[in-house]
C-alpha cells in the first residue's frame, strides 16, 4: 500500500461510507415511514383479505336469506288459497244432494247406534224379570157355574147379523120378484114404479139375507143405476116399517144430490115436499149431519136408513153404527168419467 493511503482513512474504499447494502440486507431494513418491518405488511395484506372473503360470505348469506322468505310468502298464499277453497266445497257440499244425503247418513247411523243400544238395555231387562209366575189353583163356585151358563144362554139367544131380517124373508121376496114384472108408472107414492133386472135383485137380496142390512155394495156403473137400486130398498123398507124410517142420501155435491133426489122423486112418484129435514128423505154433503141426524132418529125410536154416493172416497166410522146403511163402491173407470165430467 502506499503511504497516502494509510494516512488518509476516508478516502479508501474500505470505509463504511463506500459500502453497499445487499437485496438480503435491504430486506430486513425498517420501513423509515410506519416503522414496520416488512413482515408486518404481509399480514397486514392477511388480514385485509379475510375481511373482504367475510363480506362475501355475508353478502351470499343475506341472499339466501332473501329467497326462503319469498319461499315462505308464497307457500303462506297457497295455504291461504287451499283453505278458501276447502271452506267453498264444504259449503258446497252442504247445499248439494250429495252433502245432505251423507249428513242423513251420518245422523240415521247414529240413531240406529243409540237404538241399538236401547234394545240391548230392554233385552238386558227384560232377562231379568221373572216372566213366569206360579200358578194359582182356585177351585170353581157353584155360583160362577150358574153365571156362566146364563151368559151362555144369553149369547146364544143373541140373533146374527144376517139374521135381521129373516123374519120377513117372505115378505121381502114377494116384493123383489115384483120388480122383475113391468113397471107400474100409476103406483102410489113410495112404491116403485120402475122395473128392476136380475142383477139389480141379486144385490139387493145379498145386502138383506147376507149383510143383515147394513155394508157396501158394488156400484151398478151410474149413479141413476144406483138411485133405482135406492128406490126399490126404499119401497120395500117402507112396507117393513111404515112411516118410522126415513133415508138419509149422503152426497159431497150438489149436483150429485141432485141426481139422487131427481131419480128418486121419479121412480118412487114423489115431489119436492118429499125432500126435507121434515120429510122422509134428506140430503147431505157432509157425513157429521148425517151421523146427527141418525141420532136424534134412534131417540125417538125410528130407524135411520143412510144411502151413501158411489164417489164418496171414504166412510166416516161413526157412519158404520147405525144398523141398516147401504154405500156403494164406485169403480176407478166410474170415478174417472165422473171427475172428467165434473173439469
Amino acid at each position: 500500500m502506499s503511504e497516502e493511503n494509510l494516512q488518509n482513512p476516508e478516502t479508501s474504499p474500505s470505509t463504511n461510507d463506500d459500502k453497499k447494502l445487499s437485496p438480503i440486507d435491504l430486506s430486513m431494513t425498517e420501513n423509515p415511514k410506519n416503522g414496520k418491518s416488512i413482515d408486518d405488511s404481509d399480514n397486514l395484506k392477511k388480514d385485509s383479505s379475510e375481511v373482504k372473503n367475510n363480506s362475501n360470505f355475508s353478502h351470499l348469506i343475506e341472499i339466501a336469506l332473501k329467497d326462503l322468505k319469498d319461499r315462505r310468502k308464497s307457500l303462506e298464499e297457497e295455504v291461504t288459497q287451499l283453505t278458501k277453497r276447502k271452506e267453498q266445497l264444504n259449503k258446497d257440499l252442504s247445499t248439494t244432494f250429495s252433502g245432505q244425503s251423507d249428513a242423513i247418513a251420518r245422523r240415521v247411523k247414529g240413531f240406529q247406534d243409540y237404538l241399538t243400544g236401547a234394545f240391548q238395555d230392554l233385552v238386558q231387562s227384560a232377562e231379568k224379570l221373572e216372566l213366569i209366575a206360579e200358578p194359582v189353583l182356585v177351585k170353581p163356585s157353584p155360583l160362577d157355574q150358574k153365571e156362566s151358563k146364563s151368559l151362555n144362554e144369553t149369547l146364544e139367544q143373541v140373533p146374527a147379523i144376517s139374521d135381521t131380517f129373516k123374519p120377513d124373508q117372505d115378505l121381502i121376496r114377494e116384493c123383489l120378484e115384483s120388480f122383475l114384472g113391468q113397471p107400474d108408472f100409476y103406483a102410489d107414492p113410495w112404491k116403485l114404479r120402475r122395473s128392476l133386472d136380475q142383477k139389480d135383485i141379486d144385490l139387493l137380496e145379498d145386502w138383506f139375507f147376507n149383510m143383515g142390512g147394513r155394508g157396501a155394495q158394488p156400484s151398478r156403473g151410474t149413479r141413476s143405476r144406483n138411485v133405482l137400486v135406492s128406490a126399490g130398498l126404499i119401497s120395500i123398507l117402507g112396507e117393513l116399517y111404515g112411516d118410522r124410517f126415513q133415508t138419509l142420501v149422503l152426497a159431497s155435491q150438489p149436483e150429485r144430490l141432485g141426481e139422487w133426489r131427481r131419480g128418486l122423486q121419479d121412480a118412487l112418484g114423489l115431489t119436492r115436499e118429499d125432500f126435507g129435514p121434515n120429510s122422509g128423505i134428506v140430503l147431505f154433503e157432509r157425513s157429521d149431519g148425517v151421523i146427527e141426524r141418525a141420532d136424534r132418529l134412534e131417540e125417538r125410536g125410528e130407524v135411520p136408513l143412510i144411502l151413501i154416493d158411489a164417489l164418496e172416497q171414504s166412510i166416516d166410522i161413526p157412519v158404520l153404527q147405525f144398523p141398516i146403511w147401504l154405500a156403494f163402491a164406485g169403480s176407478s173407470d166410474e170415478i174417472w168419467a165422473e171427475e172428467e165430467e165434473m173439469l
